[in-house]
């Protein structure tokens, strides 16, 4: 079998949403700045999503086909921005024209050395989609789940816990809506506080009041995460997270810069709330570094950004080896939900689940994967599991760059 074609397809559809998509944006790394710390969801997120005359939302993503000479074709998508396309389009595709699909190792290290300097970032994302891509032409292949073909689920289901991306952070609507996520079973919520170090004191007690909001909703059993995403620094984190730990946050996650690897060891050993991050942080060379420097309570790294299946089954080794807790980020859940079920409950005691981004990233596909009364299960569908739904389709266009 051979690699005859690298397509990328991009999509426009409608969905249906009960609401309004994005009501709310969490904080951003560029909020520092009071620039950007000013601008709102109708600046930045509900762009992507317009509403259309007819009350639904149009949805543009990009799939990426690998066909082969045999008929069989992986997909993998919604791709993480246009770079990824272009990186696929003008690196990689001519690396895998004419290659067998089945040598997932070595393509995976001809991908690498061809990029010196992508090593991570942009590039390394393409490389994982393109990886997670030909494991689904190989389990396709051989008429079986991806999962089959790592050895099998180790867990019978993992509990989901809610990222809420997207959702106000009004105390009130958040009380509401963590109770109903107790309610719909699962085990804990992850909230994006919008809040940081720019925001001075009345920041500081907004945040303290939605953190007392979500643990009213959310009852005593519900563990509650916050995502600040590198925007509150080390010394903002310490004053929230002395504040905030009579509520018993579960985690504080990426609270600085990704690379500040002592100021997360640091973080970690004088934290009284666990500090959790990694997603992303790339490749299982970066992975142990990170884990040898011991600076995470939580690590969550990505896997189809990471390096894509591959390359994470080694970091799976990794993670076992020197005993930590790893709950992989969840951008595509078909992706990670196989890296997870390779796991046991020591290692891997919950995975995400985004409550409106899972239903954005999945609108296209045929057969999305959802948690079921707040727990996931193993994938049982032949191949990964991101085939589109063409009937979603209303246009199409091939993506391609000169």
């Amino acid at each position: 079998m051979k690699i005859t074609d690298l397509k990328l397809r991009q999509l426009t559809g409608a969905m249906a949403y009960d609401g309004e998509l994005w009501e709310e944006r969490g904080a951003r790394p560029l909020d520092i700045y009071p620039a950007y710390r000013g601008l709102n969801v109708e600046d930045s997120t509900r762009r992507a999503f317009p509403a259309r005359s007819d009350g639904r939302y149009q949805i543009k993503q990009t799939f990426l086909n690998v066909e082969t000479d045999e008929g069989v074709t992986g997909v993998v998508g919604p791709l993480t921005g246009d770079a990824t396309a272009y990186y696929i389009a003008t690196q990689l595709r001519p690396l895998l024209i004419g290659q067998d699909p089945i040598r997932t190792e070595y393509l995976w290290d001809v991908m690498y050395r061809n990029a010196p300097n992508g090593r991570s970032g942009d590039n390394m994302i393409a490389i994982s989609h393109v990886d997670y891509a030909l494991w689904d032409i190989r389990a396709k292949w051989l008429n079986q789940p991806v999962l089959a073909l790592l050895g099998g689920a180790v867990q019978e289901r993992i509990p989901a816990y809610a990222s809420t991306a997207g959702y106000s952070l009004d105390p009130d609507k958040a009380a509401e809506r963590a109770a109903s996520i107790r309610e719909q079973g699962f085990t804990g919520t992850k909230w994006f506080f919008r809040r940081g170090v720019g925001d001075g004191l009345d920041g500081e007690r907004a945040n303290i009041h939605l953190m007392e909001a979500l643990r009213d909703g959310a009852g005593p059993d519900v563990k509650v995460m916050i995502d600040a995403w590198a925007n509150w620094g080390v010394d903002y984190t310490l004053r929230m997270a002395r504040s905030l730990a009579a509520y018993d946050p579960a985690w504080i996650e990426e609270p600085v810069q990704y690379a500040l690897r002592d100021s997360y060891a640091y973080l970690k050993s004088t934290s009284p709330v666990p500090i959790a991050g990694g997603e992303h942080d790339f490749t299982r060379w970066s992975v142990k570094e990170m884990l040898d420097a011991d600076m995470l309570d939580v690590y969550q790294f990505e896997p189809i950004w990471a390096g894509g299946l591959t390359e994470m089954m080694k970091i799976n080794a990794l993670v076992t080896a020197y005993d930590v807790t790893f709950v992989p980020h969840v951008y595509v859940p078909a992706a990670s939900a196989p890296v997870a079920f390779t796991l046991n409950a020591m290692t891997t005691p919950m995975l995400e689940y985004h409550l409106v981004l899972g239903e954005i990233y999945q609108h296209f596909l045929r057969t999305p994967l959802k948690p079921q009364a707040g727990y996931f299960h193993p994938p049982d569908g032949i191949g990964l599991g991101l085939d589109v739904d063409e009937e979603k389709v209303e246009e199409e266009r091939a993506v391609s760059f000169g």
